[in-house]
C-alpha cells in the first residue's frame, strides 16, 4: 500500500518544471477533442507531484481549490461522499462491514481446507508453492488496483474485486489438478487482497486522520468471529459434503451481501448526476487508443516483470526437492537465473523506459513509508498442529487463528490511542520477542497446547498494533490523491515479505521433512515415507503408532528450525519501526487541515 519519484530529465522524458496554469489560448493543445493546454499543464504538474514521466497523450487530472492534483476516480469518490448524510454514512459502514465479514469468513474456511485440497491431489508438500505465487501476485496487483480506483473510481474497483473472488471460487470448485487449483487460488487471492484493500481506501476517503485508525480497527473485528466459525465450517464440509461445496455456497452468499453497498453507491451516483456534480467520463479515444493508454498507465510490462521475477526467484526453494537432480536440475537453475534477470530488467525498465513507472519511487525515499513495509509468516503451522499435537480440524484452526483473534481484538483499542504511533509500536517489542522466541522451546512433540496458544496471542498483540500504526503513519505522510498508491505499496512489501517467509518455510519443508521421515521411521515403515510425505490425511492415520511417533519427530525437527528463522526477522522489524518519523497525529491535522481528512467522519 504506497509511492516514489524519478527525475524525468535524467531519463530523457519531458521536463516538468512546475508550470503556471494559464488560459487555454496561451497553451499547446494535444490535438484530441476536449483536451486543452491547461489540461496539459495539469498533467505536467501531476507528474511533478507523483514522479510519473508523461507524454501529451495522457488524460488530464483536475486541480482542486487547494491546488491538489486529483484524478477522475478520486474526484468521483469525493462527489459521491459529498452527498452522504450521517445516516447514509452509517449505512455504508454497516454494509461494508457485512461484506468484509463474509469475505473474511470465506478466507478463513478455505485456509483451513488448503492442506486437505493439496492432499486430495497428493501434493501436500506444495502447499507453500500454491501460496507463494498467489501472495506475490496479490501484493503486486495492489499497485494496479490503486491506479484502477484512482482512475475509474472506488465503486468500480470494489465490484471488480468481487468478480475476481467469484471467478476464483468457481474455478476452485471445478479444479481437477493441483495446477488448476494454484491458478484459481491466485485469481481468488488477488480478489481477496484487493477487496479488503478497496474497503480500506473507502474508509480512508471518508474519515479524518483522528478517526481513521479507529475505523481500521473496527473493520478488522470480523476476524474475532471468523477464527471460530471458519474451522468449524471447514470441518463440517469435510465430514458431511466436500470441500468443493464450500466455494459454491460462498459464491451465492458473498454476492448477496455486496448488494447493499452497491445499491447505496448507485443511488449516490444518480444523486450526483442529477446535481451536476458527478465528473463525466471522457470518450475521446478509439478502442485501440484506450487499450494503449491503459497499457501504459498501468505499466503492464513493469507489473509482469515484478510478478515473474519474484515468483521465479522464490518458487525453486519449494520445488527443488521434486526435481530429478534437486538443485542441480536445469530448470531449477533456469528459474533462479530468469528471476534475477526479470527483477534486474524491472529496475532498468522503470528507471529508463517506463512512461509511467509502476513503482512510485518517491515514496521509497520516505523512511517512514519504507520502514512500515515488512512482514513475514510461515506456512505449515496448521498441519503441524494436527499431526504433532493431534488436534482436530476445528481445534487446529482455533489454535492457529488465535493470532488473528488477538490482532482483531486489540485493533479497536489501538484505534483509541491518539498521539505518536512510533512509540506505541516500539512498546510492542516484548510481545514480538516472547511470541516468536518462546516457540523455539514449545514447538516440539508433547508440548501442552496452551503454551502454543499463549505464543499465538502474544504474536497477535504486536501484529495487530504494528499493522494499524503502519497504515496510519503511511496515510499521514501523503495527501488524499496519494493514499491509494501509498497503501498499495504497503501491501506490496507485505506480500513480498510474506512470500519470502513462505519460500523459506517451503524450502525447509520440502528439503528436510522427507529425509527426516526416512531417518525416524521404523525399519519396516521406511518405504512409506513418500506416501506419508505427500498427504496430510495419510499422516493422520498413524496416530498412536511407532510410525506416528516418527512422523511427530520429523515434524518437530523441521518446525523448530522454521521458528529459529522467524526469530531472526524480529530485530529487522524493530529497526524498520525505528526508521519511522515521530509523527504526532494529534497535531498533524491542525497543521495540514482538510488535506489529511476524508469527506465525512
Amino acid at each position: 500500500m504506497s509511492s516514489i519519484q524519478h527525475d524525468p530529465a535524467a531519463s530523457g522524458a519531458v521536463g516538468v518544471a512546475v508550470p503556471k496554469l494559464i488560459p487555454e489560448s496561451g497553451c499547446p493543445n494535444d490535438g484530441r477533442q476536449g483536451s486543452t493546454g491547461q489540461d496539459w499543464d495539469n498533467v505536467k504538474l501531476e507528474a511533478r507531484i507523483t514522479g510519473e514521466r508523461v507524454s501529451e497523450g495522457d488524460v488530464p487530472s483536475e486541480v482542486d481549490a487547494d491546488g491538489e492534483i486529483k484524478q477522475d476516480g478520486v474526484r468521483r469518490t469525493e462527489a459521491i461522499t459529498a452527498t452522504w448524510d450521517r445516516k447514509t454514512l452509517v449505512m455504508m459502514f454497516m454494509a461494508l462491514y457485512l461484506a468484509q465479514f463474509v469475505e473474511l469468513l470465506l478466507s478463513a474456511v478455505q485456509s483451513n481446507l488448503n492442506p486437505y485440497i493439496t492432499s486430495a491431489f497428493e501434493q501436500h508438500g506444495l502447499t507453500a508453492v500454491v501460496s507463494i505465487v498467489a501472495t506475490i501476485t496479490g501484493g503486486t496487483c495492489n499497485l494496479f488496483i490503486a491506479k484502477l480506483v484512482d482512475i475509474w473510481g472506488r465503486v468500480e474497483g470494489f465490484f471488480f474485486m468481487l468478480f475476481l473472488i467469484v471467478l476464483g471460487a468457481v474455478l476452485k470448485a471445478a479444479c481437477q489438478s493441483i495446477e488448476m487449483y494454484a491458478a484459481a487460488n491466485t485469481i481468488y487471492w488477488v480478489g481477496h487482497i484487493g477487496f479488503g484493500y478497496v474497503i480500506t481506501i473507502i474508509l480512508t476517503d471518508v474519515t479524518t486522520l483522528r478517526n481513521r485508525i479507529l475505523l481500521y480497527g473496527i473493520d478488522s473485528t470480523p476476524t474475532i468471529a471468523t477464527v471460530f466459525a471458519g474451522p468449524k465450517i471447514a470441518a463440517d464440509f469435510l465430514n458431511n459434503a466436500s470441500w468443493r461445496w464450500v466455494f459454491g455456497a460462498f459464491i451465492i452468499i458473498i454476492c448477496a451481501v455486496c448488494v447493499p453497498p452497491g445499491f447505496i453507491s448507485i443511488r449516490s451516483i444518480q444523486k450526483c448526476k442529477s446535481n451536476g456534480t458527478y465528473p463525466a467520463r471522457r470518450h475521446s479515444r478509439t478502442a485501440m487508443e484506450t487499450f494503449k493508454h491503459y497499457f501504459v498507465q498501468f505499466d503492464v510490462v513493469g507489473m509482469v516483470l515484478t510478478i515473474a521475477g519474484w515468483s521465479l526467484l522464490l518458487l525453486p526453494f519449494s520445488l527443488a526437492s521434486y526435481a530429478p537432480e534437486g538443485w542441480s536440475s536445469y530448470y531449477i537453475i533456469l528459474m533462479i537465473v530468469l528471476g534475477v534477470v526479470c527483477l534486474a530488467g524491472f529496475v532498468v525498465w522503470e528507471r529508463y523506459f517506463a512512461p509511467v513507472p509502476y513503482i512510485p519511487w518517491k515514496f521509497l525515499k520516505d523512511r517512514t513509508i519504507l520502514g512500515a513495509c515488512f512482514i513475514c509468516w510461515d506456512t505449515y503451522y496448521y498441519s503441524y498442529l494436527q499431526v504433532v499435537n493431534e488436534q482436530t480440524v476445528t481445534n487446529a484452526g482455533y489454535i492457529l487463528n488465535a493470532f488473528s483473534l488477538m490482532s482483531a481484538f486489540i485493533a479497536p483499542f489501538t484505534g483509541l490511542y491518539w498521539g505518536c504511533p512510533k512509540w506505541l509500536s516500539i512498546s510492542m517489542t516484548p510481545f514480538a520477542v516472547l511470541g516468536t522466541a518462546l516457540l523455539i522451546h514449545f514447538r516440539h512433540p508433547g508440548t501442552y497446547v496452551g503454551w502454543l496458544v499463549m505464543c499465538q496471542l502474544f504474536s497477535g498483540i504486536y501484529s495487530g498494533v504494528w499493522i494499524l500504526t503502519g497504515q496510519l503513519v503511511i496515510t499521514a505522510s501523503v495527501n488524499h490523491q496519494e493514499v491509494a498508491v501509498a497503501l498499495a505499496l504497503f501491501g506490496l512489501f507485505g506480500s513480498i515479505g510474506a512470500s519470502i517467509g513462505e519460500a523459506i518455510a517451503g524450502a525447509m519443508w520440502t528439503n528436510m521433512l522427507y529425509n527426516h521421515l526416512v531417518d525416524f521411521l521404523p525399519a519396516g515403515s521406511k518405504d512409506l515415507a513418500a506416501s506419508i510425505y505427500a498427504s496430510l490425511e495419510t499422516q493422520l492415520t498413524y496416530k498412536g503408532t511407532p510410525t506416528g511417533e516418527a512422523i511427530n519427530q520429523a515434524y518437530g525437527y523441521v518446525m523448530k528450525r522454521m521458528v529459529i528463522c522467524g526469530v531472526c526477522f524480529i530485530p529487522l522489524c524493530i529497526i524498520c519501526i525505528l526508521m519511522w518519523r515521530n509523527v504526532d497525529t494529534k497535531n498533524l491535522e491542525k497543521v495540514r487541515g482538510e488535506k489529511t481528512k476524508g469527506a465525512r467522519f
